[in-house]
């Protein structure tokens, strides 16, 4: 393997480090609201980890759960008790969500100051303009990762595989205001048959998709920097999009999965926490 290692938890430990102190600065307790609806073991693990941190930083973590029958209306009404608490500077809906509920619908319903996912409509906004101070979480986290390279971004060719919401959106408008030159795939170039000669020009390449092994590690341009989002459970083991051993033999930065943006993402978490809080002093 010639690709040097990018790994989230030496970055997520160093931001901790900046947290906890501004965390002091504040001068009074941070709160973070969890909400999770109904059983779920994906979202009880995240919700731990979240625990866990938020407890090591200093922060109150108040978990509620609700019943797995509770309405999209009792929610938004939970939700709306939650905005005006003013000793609540954050609030989280845990994923995923029960069928009767709208997750988009539902996030609209946070109060923007409050958002901590960054996902509210008049966040994702505020990327736009370059104005943002609470981002999206898994976007954050790909962000500090490129920054940890030293790479000058500005005129870079940054392919990125996926077009969800929740990364490949987002993530396309933070690279623009740095003056990358994005491209987007998604579905659409895939059945055009154009993902590949995309990926192959790549000198940053980001696949947030859900699909093992999806990038062949042959078509990785060299000295690229690949970040690999994906989190796939394969015979007992979890991989990422990216075929990693042939990627990391041509790439000059990977990061591995597990271990790259995972680490992170909490950590951008209780980040845009700390900007909430200020944000409701102002």
């Amino acid at each position: 393997m010639s690709a040097k290692l990018l790994e989230g938890k030496p970055i997520a430990e160093k931001i901790q480090t900046e947290i906890r102190q501004e965390i002091k600065s504040l001068g009074s307790t941070v709160i973070l609201a969890s909400i999770q609806v109904g059983d779920n073991a994906g979202a009880e693990s995240y919700v731990k980890s979240q625990k866990k941190l938020a407890e090591s930083l200093g922060i109150e973590y108040r978990f509620n759960k609700l019943a797995s029958e509770t309405s999209e209306a009792a929610l938004i009404e939970y939700i709306n008790k939650l905005n005006i608490d003013k000793s609540v500077q954050g609030i989280i809906i845990q994923m995923p969500l029960p069928s009767q509920i709208d997750y988009k619908k539902i996030s609209t319903f946070i109060c923007p100051e409050k958002d901590v996912e960054g996902m509210h409509p008049a966040n994702i906004g505020k990327i736009v303009f370059g104005k943002a101070k609470i981002l999206p979480c898994t976007p954050a986290a790909c962000m500090e990762l490129l920054k940890s390279t030293g790479v000058n971004l500005y005129g870079k060719e940054v392919v990125i595989v996926g077009h969800s919401e929740i990364v490949g959106k987002p993530l396309s408008l933070l690279l623009l205001e740095e003056f990358a030159t994005v491209t987007v795939c998604h579905i659409g170039t895939s059945k055009a048959g154009k993902l590949e000669e995309h990926v192959k020009k790549a000198q940053i390449l980001i696949v947030a998709v859900g699909k093992p092994n999806l990038i062949k590690g042959d078509l990785i341009s060299p000295e690229a920097i690949v970040i690999d989002v994906g989190i796939n459970r394969v015979e007992g083991k979890i991989v990422g999009d990216v075929e990693f051993e042939a990627a990391a033999k041509k790439a000059a930065f990977i990061t591995p999965v597990p271990g790259g943006v995972g680490p992170l993402t909490v950590t951008m978490l209780m980040r845009n926490l700390v900007e909430a809080a200020k944000l409701q002093r102002v």
